[in-house]
C-alpha cells in the first residue's frame, strides 16, 4: 500500500520527535531526581508553588500562541507568503506589547500574595521573591519566543525541536548537578541559571528562524486586520485557557493554602513524570496537528476527519504504552528513582496519567475546532465546564476532603469536556459524533479492556520487586502494541503502520 506524502511527513516527524524524547526522558527523570536531592522537599516545594503563581499568566502566552500557531500554518496551507510574513511581524509585536504588560501585572501582584497567601517555609521568604523575580523573566522570554516556535511547528522542521530541546534538557541536568556547588542560595542559583538557559534557547530559536524561514526577518509593521483577527480568536482562546490555568496552578494554589509545601513537592513529582511521558503523545501531536489545520484551510473535510480519528486514537494508545507500566508500579518506580519519596507522590502519579489518558482523547478535536477560526461558541461551552474543576476542589477541601479529590474531580471533569467537545466538532467541522464513537471511543474501549489482562494479573500474583517491574513493563508494551494493533486498528491503518514499521527496520539495517 501507498502511504501519502502528508503521512510519510507525520511519520518522520513522528519518528524524528520520538528518538528526542527517549534521550530527554532518560535525562529529564534524572534531572528530577538530582533536583529533589539537592533542594530539598521545601525548597522544591516552594519552586513549584511560586514558579507555578507566575504559570498562571501563560494564560495569556497559551492564548496566542495557539492564535499564532493556528494563522501561521492557515496561510501556509494558503500559500499565501505575502499574509504569512505579516502574520508573524504583526504576532511579534503583539508579543512585545503582551510581555510590558505581564511585568507591570505581575510586580503588582506577585510580591503581595506570596507574602500574604502562600505558605512559605520561615526564613525562606527572601529566595521565594527571587525565584518570583527570575520567574517572571523567564516567564517574559518565552513569551517572545512563540512566533518563532509557532513558524518552526508549522513548517514542520521537527528536527530544529530535537536538536534545541535536548540542548535544553542537558542545560537543566547541569544545572541540577551545579547545585550542590551554588556560592549563593540554592533556590536562587538554581532558578536564576533556569533563566538563563531560556535566554539562550531563546536565541537559538530565532537564529534559526531567520535563516530558515523568510517570514520570520521581523519587519515594523501593523496590519489592522491582520491584528483583529489574531486578537478575535486568541481573545476566544484566553477564555478558553483560563480553565487549564485554574485546573493546574489554580489548585497548585489551593494545595499550598489547604496542605503546605510539602504536598506541592509531591505534586511537582508528579508533574514532572506526567510531563516526560506527555512527550510521548506530545510528539505525535506536533506531528499531525499542522496537517490536520492545513487539511482544513484547503477544504479537504473528509482528509480532515480521517486525520482527527485517527489522531485522537493513536494518541490514546501512544500514552497507554507508556502510562501503563507505571500507574502499576508507581511506588517502586518512585523508591528507586527518588532518594526521599514525598507523602501523595505516589498517588499523585497515578492519578495524573488516567487524567491525560482522558485529555489526550480530545487533542486532535481541540485542533480542529480551533482550526475554523470560529471560538465563540466553543471557548462558552467547554470553558463552563471545566472550570467546575477549580470550584469542586475548593469546596471538597473546604469540606476535608484529601489532596487526591483533587484528581478524582479533574477525571470526572475531563470525560464531561470530552462528551461535549464531540458534539462541537460535529457542528463546527460536520465530524459525526456516531462517527467519532465507532472510529475513536469502541476501539479504545476494547484495546483496553483486553491489553490491561496480562500486566495486572502479573501485578496480583507477584511480589514488589525489580523483576516484577520489568515483567510488567515488558508485558504491557506488548499487550498494548499487539491489542491496538489487531483490535483497535482498521485494516489500512494496521497495513500503513506495519508498512512504516519496515522500512524503519531495512533503514537501521535490522
Amino acid at each position: 500500500m501507498e502511504i501519502s506524502e502528508s503521512n510519510k511527513r507525520i511519520a518522520k516527524n513522528t519518528l524524528l520527535l520520538y528518538a528526542r524524547m527517549f534521550l530527554m526522558m532518560l535525562v529529564g527523570l534524572y534531572t528530577s531526581r538530582v533536583n529533589l536531592a539537592a533542594l530539598g522537599v521545601d525548597n522544591f516545594g516552594t519552586y513549584n508553588v511560586v514558579g507555578g503563581f507566575v504559570a498562571m499568566f501563560s494564560i495569556l502566552s497559551t492564548s496566542l500562541s495557539d492564535a499564532i500557531s493556528r494563522f501561521i500554518t492557515y496561510e501556509l496551507g494558503r500559500n499565501d507568503a505575502s499574509k504569512l510574513k505579516t502574520v508573524f511581524s504583526t504576532s511579534v509585536n503583539i508579543m512585545i506589547v503582551l510581555s510590558l504588560v505581564v511585568v507591570v501585572v505581575a510586580e503588582l501582584l506577585g510580591p503581595w500574595f506570596i507574602e500574604s497567601q502562600l505558605k512559605i517555609p520561615a526564613g525562606r521568604e527572601v529566595a521565594a521573591q527571587w525565584v518570583f523575580q527570575f520567574s517572571v523573566l523567564s516567564f517574559v522570554i518565552g513569551l517572545v519566543s512563540v512566533p518563532y516556535n509557532a513558524a518552526i511547528i508549522a513548517h514542520e522542521k521537527m528536527s530544529a525541536f530535537a536538536y534545541i530541546s535536548i540542548f535544553e534538557a542537558l542545560g537543566k541536568l547541569a544545572i541540577a548537578l551545579l547545585i550542590p556547588f551554588s556560592p549563593i542560595d540554592k533556590l536562587i542559583f538554581f532558578a536564576g541559571l533556569l533563566c538563563l538557559i531560556g535566554l539562550i534557547v531563546r536565541i537559538i530559536y530565532g537564529s534559526y528562524c531567520k535563516r530558515h524561514f523568510p517570514e520570520c526577518t521581523y519587519t515594523l509593521t501593523f496590519d489592522k486586520s491582520a491584528f483583529k483577527q489574531m486578537g478575535g480568536f486568541a481573545g476566544w482562546n484566553f477564555f478558553n485557557s483560563t480553565t487549564y490555568i485554574l485546573n493546574t496552578q489554580g489548585v497548585n494554589m489551593l494545595l499550598n493554602m489547604f496542605f503546605g509545601v510539602a504536598v506541592n513537592a509531591a505534586r511537582g513529582i508528579a508533574v514532572s513524570v506526567n510531563n516526560i511521558v506527555n512527550q510521548f503523545v506530545g510528539n505525535f501531536m506536533t506531528a499531525v496537528n499542522p496537517q490536520i489545520t492545513k487539511s482544513y484551510a484547503s477544504g479537504d473535510l473528509e482528509g480532515m476527519h480521517k486525520l482527527v480519528c485517527r489522531g485522537a486514537k493513536f494518541s490514546y494508545y501512544c500514552m497507554l504504552l507508556l502510562a501503563l507500566p507505571i500507574i502499576l508500579e508507581a511506588q517502586q518506580i518512585l523508591n528507586i528513582w527518588l532518594v526521599d519519596v514525598p507523602e501523595f507522590a505516589v498517588s499523585f502519579v497515578q492519578l495524573i496519567l488516567v487524567v491525560n489518558l482522558c485529555d489526550c482523547i480530545g487533542r486532535t478535536g481541540y485542533t480542529a475546532c480551533m482550526a475554523t477560526g470560529r471560538l465563540r461558541k466553543y471557548s462558552l461551552i467547554i470553558t463552563s465546564i471545566g472550570s467546575l474543576e477549580f470550584f469542586l476542589v475548593w469546596c471538597a477541601f473546604l469540606m476535608g476532603a484529601t489532596p487526591q479529590y483533587a484528581y478524582y474531580i479533574y477525571i470526572f471533569v475531563k470525560i464531561a469536556v470530552l462528551i461535549a467537545r464531540m458534539f462541537l466538532m460535529e457542528e463546527m467541522v460536520k465530524l459525526k459524533v456516531a462517527m467519532y464513537v465507532k472510529q475513536v471511543f469502541l476501539p479504545i474501549i476494547l484495546t483496553s479492556l483486553v491489553a490491561l489482562v496480562i500486566p495486572v494479573l502479573l501485578s496480583y500474583v507477584m511480589l514488589p520487586s525489580v523483576l516484577r517491574i520489568v515483567l510488567i513493563t515488558m508485558s504491557s508494551v506488548a499487550s498494548v502494541s499487539l491489542c491496538a494493533l489487531f483490535l483497535g486498528m482498521t485494516t489500512s491503518e494496521r497495513t500503513t503502520i506495519l508498512n512504516i514499521g519496515k522500512k524503519v527496520i531495512k533503514r537501521i539495517g535490522l
